[in-house]
């Protein structure tokens, strides 16, 4: 599905980044991870970089350090809740769309000029299927993710015709260690997994899904 395909991640060092990549690499890809974590190596890419993908400039030097570039999978990213959408002391708002927002933009200014210098290929945006409507106490991670998935769309309007599919995942709530720690009550077994998400990610970055453009794709599992 991806053989001989160089792939990006960013978020490479995260739960879903991981299973991204050992995903893509079943599928015969060769992975780039991205993250800002300090490893020398990380399991299941063939390369690492780390990258603060919050640096705009550092970030363009990266690609374009890298060559040839197939698919860009922006899985780097953050969450958070609690705050009141009036509350004038939050910085989540901030802090949200930086993780969210801004690196999923300078990721994809960086791949997608080696995207169109290499005749097309793919990239796939992570959004939330919580934040097709807002939700109490999550507005700024609704706002941001909600911002992701309409550049999703921006992004597809431009670039389809040139030969770069664009599209994004709506995940529900992904079964991590983190998320079974914050929610220990829930049923973890009606969340959808790293592996399932992972599966529909490299689905998409991959030639096979090169007529699917702009779309928001949930991937719920049971929730």
């Amino acid at each position: 599905m991806l053989n001989n395909l160089r792939v990006v991640i960013t978020g490479a060092a995260g739960s879903l980044g991981q299973a991204a990549a050992a995903r893509a690499r079943q599928c015969g890809a060769h992975v780039i991870g991205l993250d800002i974590v300090d490893a020398a190596t990380m399991a299941n890419t063939d390369e690492y970089l780390k990258l603060d993908l919050l640096d705009r400039q550092a970030t363009l030097d990266c690609f374009a350090s890298l060559g040839r570039v197939d698919a860009l999978m922006n899985i780097a990213g953050g969450f958070a809740m609690g705050d009141h959408a009036f509350d004038p002391s939050s910085r989540q708002w901030d802090t949200m769309f930086r993780l969210n927002v801004d690196t999923m933009r300078n990721a994809t200014m960086g791949a997608a000029p080696l995207l169109l210098a290499g005749g097309g290929g793919a990239i796939v945006n992570i959004g939330a299927l919580g934040a097709l409507s807002g939700q109490a106490a999550m507005s700024a991670y609704c706002c941001a993710k909600s911002s992701v998935m309409k550049l999703t769309e921006s992004l597809s309007e431009e670039l389809r015709h040139k030969g770069v599919n664009v599209n994004a995942v709506l995940p529900s709530i992904i079964d991590t260690a983190q998320n079974r720690k914050d929610m220990p009550d829930a049923d973890f077994s009606r969340w959808v997994s790293p592996a399932q998400l992972a599966e529909v990610i490299c689905f998409l970055a991959s030639p096979a899904a090169g007529g699917i453009h702009g779309a928001l794709i949930p991937v719920r599992g049971l929730v």
